[in-house]
């Protein structure tokens, strides 16, 4: 059972980890690596609702569950937008394709469109996580 102290500092971490992983896919990005850029910016989502969930105490085991529980929590409750989901789940999509499938290339105008899109999901991800 994780302690209030415990759970502070995990959500401190998934911050820092969606802040790491957005300059990582800036970091793809200029060196052209484009699908990896992707996933970069999905985990950045991914890592700041994870620790949005564990601040308010909502138990997800999977990357599905995360998004489901986003869904059912914060979007459903108008606490952010529908838009703001589409970012996320276009983002798990995206990755999953660069990830899995064997023909998908992703290109410069694809992850220069997507990551200010990833910048602002997890800026309003942290408004949510500061909010009591």
């Amino acid at each position: 059972m994780l302690t209030d102290e415990d759970r502070k500092q995990i959500v401190l971490l998934q911050r820092e980890n969606a802040h790491r992983s957005l300059q990582e896919a800036r970091v793809m990005m200029d060196n052209s690596f484009w699908n990896a850029a992707i996933n970069r910016m999905y985990y950045a989502c991914y890592y700041a609702v994870s620790g949005l969930l564990l601040k308010k105490g909502i138990e997800a085991k999977t990357h599905a569950g995360v998004r489901q529980m986003l869904g059912l929590h914060f979007i459903r409750t108008e606490k952010l937008t529908v838009e703001a989901g589409n970012v996320f789940s276009n983002l798990f999509s995206k990755r999953q394709s660069g990830d899995y499938d064997a023909f998908i290339y992703f290109d410069q105008n694809t992850t220069d469109t997507l990551y200010p899109q990833a910048e602002n999901f997890v800026a309003l991800i942290e408004k949510l996580i500061d909010e009591n």
